[in-house]
């Protein structure tokens, strides 16, 4: 029986809610052209094998292997402000993205192991690019500001990156079949909610610096 996802680890703000994945009567080899184009993302090279009987896709697995990567990345971000001479709002704002994006990735591998799945670890970013995610460019240009420089780039860079991992959902949840799993919908639906938050509470830190 496949675990279900603890949703007391995410974020408090969270708002939880169940979603009917997109149920457009294409036929499966279509569907199945479909779920490989949205996945074919830098890195993205894990074999997938769907049980018979499975609510779950391949989309659903690539969606939750690449948010990994994806929410690691913005880890490493968020951990950089304190050497970075981020001001306090911005540490205390990095500091939530690191414990609640912690969280949440140990509840997608969770979710993969369960359900007998590659899970991959938070390195996973070195090598896996998904949409939003930083180049190694933008990557040296953050680490080498400092003080309300850095403010500027990490805000800039991290709500590109908020953006990115909402264009993941977006195309999760328009992919014929996906988001059909509970799990995969609350979750998905979580990320929506809690980084359109985020982003409008990182334009606001903007236009204060």
């Amino acid at each position: 029986m496949v675990t279900k996802l603890n949703s007391r680890g995410l974020a408090a703000a969270s708002l939880f809610f169940l979603t009917a994945g997109c149920s457009s009567a294409k036929p499966a080899q279509t569907a199945a052209a479909d779920s490989a184009a949205l996945h074919q993302m830098a890195g993205m090279s894990m074999p997938v094998t769907i049980p018979k009987g499975a609510l779950y896709t391949e989309a659903d697995v690539h969606f939750m292997q690449g948010m990994i990567a994806h929410h690691a990345q913005a880890i490493y971000m968020a951990r950089m402000a304190a050497a970075h001479g981020a001001n306090p709002r911005l540490l205390k704002f990095a500091g939530k993205i690191n414990q609640s994006q912690q969280a949440e990735i140990r509840l997608m591998q969770d979710w993969l192991v369960a359900n007998k799945q590659a899970a991959p670890d938070t390195s996973s970013w070195r090598h896996m690019t998904m949409p939003g995610m930083l180049s190694p460019e933008q990557l040296a240009t953050l680490d080498a500001s400092h003080g309300p420089e850095f403010d500027k780039q990490f805000l800039n860079l991290m709500i590109q990156h908020h953006e990115g991992a909402l264009k993941m959902v977006t195309d999760l949840l328009a992919t014929p079949q996906a988001a059909q799993d509970v799990d995969v919908s609350v979750f998905a639906n979580d990320v929506t909610t809690v980084q359109t938050a985020e982003i409008g509470t990182m334009q606001q830190m903007l236009s204060n610096l």
